[in-house]
């Protein structure tokens, strides 16, 4: 047995069952020993090293997994470290297993020969590991895996391809001899009592209760909704806790930031009492005034509480075991008017959401695209949106529930990850149905390319159903906001303007299917024929770039500022105006509550 075959040996012992990859001469040890072992674990053939890093990624997300990739030396491994980075950032679990050049000419200036220990001393900060001679496995192997699932991190192992072809010696029980073992065990760490009392208080004297969650309180969805319930507070949802709890809980006021809604903001303005639960929301504007709410938060990782706002009291615990905990020492309030405003504001907000799905567009409002997919979502739908407008449009009109999952790159907002979720989300989880919103610009970056991998692959997967949509304005659209809205600068063509390319026409030229859509009366029947295909589907909408994805409390600075890009001669002035004068209209019309936005006020939520 040599050094290649005992990795995928113990790769299989973990129960890994893919490993997201591409090839190349520094791992082709690995490779023949791939072949030997009769393709076990399974090598699942990205098109770019990023792609499998994104598609590990995406199965640990849906999964609850360790991810796993694999790369050649130099280009390859660089080309991993995006998606590696994505993972770090949003606390995913992913081992990175990478080829390096052969030990006798490391130093020399060889061909492909890059520092990989320091290249990936940061995305694997917490254990990254050469492989020098046999006798270091099954250690390094055990220890990459152990520290990626209790630290839900990045760590990476490399192997340098002459010792992928060595025997396989096993540590011996002898003096500088490393022995290991498999598996992981499964914890709970909970708060001391005299803490849960004291977070219990601050909850107890609060008469205006607002809750943060994020990804870290999916596995408390019941404790959630029995505080929410005895403290009498609404629940508002970091985007990576967006499938954390369901939105038709008619408290659950949905995204909070700069993708958010209107009730989140306004509950986070108005309430005296903070409990965030598994997150680490980042921005501080869109939480409670510093000195406005006592606070309270709860998180598994030591690290990352009294982050973002100055609480009162920080519980390290998993989110489901404090809660059962802190259940019993909380006092039941009555639903007063606190509880009954942020149910009214929440009701209203969808009907304002559905309102501006409505307004006609140039060619297709691309709310409307995104709203008419809500109520056709199968209950089980696994979704992935790609960064850019698009996150907006999947934050504020797709609603969960059910045992509905979705993501996006989160903390580090790359472009790209769309389309490679969803593969690896139909890895993780052959017999749902998956959905990626993706806008063009992602589109022609990376999801194109992976089209071909879909097309590789879809016949394994037991339920067909992959549809990516592709919003296809020609625009790289959420940068030209940001443009005019915060530097007050028109849009810049030769940046922004992007080609107008045959999505659907090139899906159907590789196996799968597509549709082209330019007429509002032809979206909702495009969703449920991608959604009842035989193959997957790609949908092109042609949306209009004019359709503002800002937020309805933008703030005079942001109002004034895209003023001025109209002043400067912005080339779509005209578009923009019309179109964000018929957005804002459908918060004032009968049925929906509107007051002035305050100068400084910041986005919606």
């Amino acid at each position: 047995m040599k050094v290649s075959d005992y990795v995928l040996e113990r790769l299989r012992q973990w129960e890994v069952e893919h490993v997201f990859a591409y090839a190349g001469d520094g791992i082709n040890g690995l490779l023949a020993a791939w072949g030997r072992a009769d393709d076990k674990p399974r090598f699942i053939q990205a098109r770019h090293e990023e792609m499998a890093a994104f598609e590990a990624v995406g199965y640990a997300k849906f999964s609850g997994r360790v991810g796993v990739c694999a790369a050649t030396s130099g280009p390859g491994a660089i080309h991993l470290l995006n998606g590696l980075y994505d993972a770090k950032l949003d606390h995913v679990p992913v081992v990175a297993i990478v080829g390096q050049t052969n030990r006798s000419a490391m130093g020399g200036s060889y061909q492909q020969e890059v520092d990989l220990l320091s290249l990936f001393k940061d995305v694997a900060s917490e254990y990254c590991e050469m492989v020098t001679v046999p006798e270091q496995l099954p250690n390094v192997i055990d220890r990459a895996m152990r520290t990626a699932a209790a630290r839900r991190t990045v760590t990476a192992v490399i192997i340098p391809a002459d010792v992928q072809e060595l025997d396989y010696e096993p540590p011996g029980h002898a003096f500088k001899m490393v022995p290991s073992s498999l598996g992981t065990a499964h914890y709970a760490p909970v708060p001391a009592e005299d803490e849960i009392a004291r977070a219990a208080e601050v909850l107890n004297a609060g008469e205006k209760v607002a809750v943060l969650i994020g990804q870290g309180a999916r596995g408390a969805r019941a404790e959630v909704e029995q505080l929410a319930d005895v403290l009498g507070a609404g629940v508002a949802k970091a985007l990576l806790g967006k499938d954390a709890l369901p939105d038709d809980l008619p408290y659950v006021t949905g995204a909070i930031g700069l993708l958010g809604t209107r009730p989140s903001y306004e509950m986070m303005r108005d309430c005296d009492t903070l409990l965030v639960v598994g997150s680490s929301f980042p921005y501080t504007q869109f939480l409670p005034e510093l000195d406005q709410a006592r606070a309270v938060q709860i998180d598994i990782d030591p690290f990352m509480v009294g982050l973002r706002y100055p609480f009162e009291v920080n519980l390290v615990g998993d989110a489901r075991e404090t809660l059962t905990r802190l259940l019993p020492a909380l006092k039941r309030k009555k639903h007063d008017k606190w509880r009954k405003k942020i149910e009214k504001d929440t009701a209203r907000w969808w009907q304002v959401m559905e309102r501006r799905a409505a307004v006609d567009a140039d060619p297709i409002n691309p709310e409307y695209v995104v709203h008419a997919l809500d109520a056709l979502l199968p209950d089980d739908v696994i979704l992935a949106a790609d960064s850019g407008s698009a996150a907006n449009w999947y934050a504020r009109h797709l609603r969960m529930r059910g045992t509905m999952r979705g993501s996006l790159s989160g903390t580090l907002a790359t472009m790209g990850p769309g389309v490679p979720y969803v593969i690896g989300a139909k890895f993780a989880h052959p017999g749902r149905p998956a959905v990626a919103i993706v806008g063009d610009g992602a589109m022609q970056m990376n999801g194109l390319a992976e089209l071909i991998t879909v097309a590789k692959y879809w016949r394994e997967w037991e339920n067909p159903h992959l549809v990516v949509a592709v919003l296809n304005n020609q625009d790289l659209n959420q940068v030209t906001w940001e443009m005019r809205a915060m530097s007050g600068a028109p849009q810049f063509l030769p940046s922004q303007e992007l080609p107008d390319v045959p999505y659907a026409d090139f899906a159907r030229s590789i196996g799968l299917d597509g549709v082209r859509v330019e007429k509002p009366g032809d979206v909702e029947g495009a969703w449920r024929r991608a959604l009842e295909a035989d193959r997957p589907f790609v949908i092109e909408f042609r949306t209009d770039p004019a359709v503002p994805p800002i937020p309805p409390h933008a703030s005079l600075d942001q109002i004034e500022a895209a003023a001025a890009s109209i002043a400067k001669g912005d080339s779509d002035r005209v578009g923009m105006i019309r179109q964000g004068l018929k957005a804002k209209v459908q918060e004032m019309l009968p049925g929906s509550r509107h007051r002035e936005d305050r100068p400084g006020a910041g986005g919606d939520a």
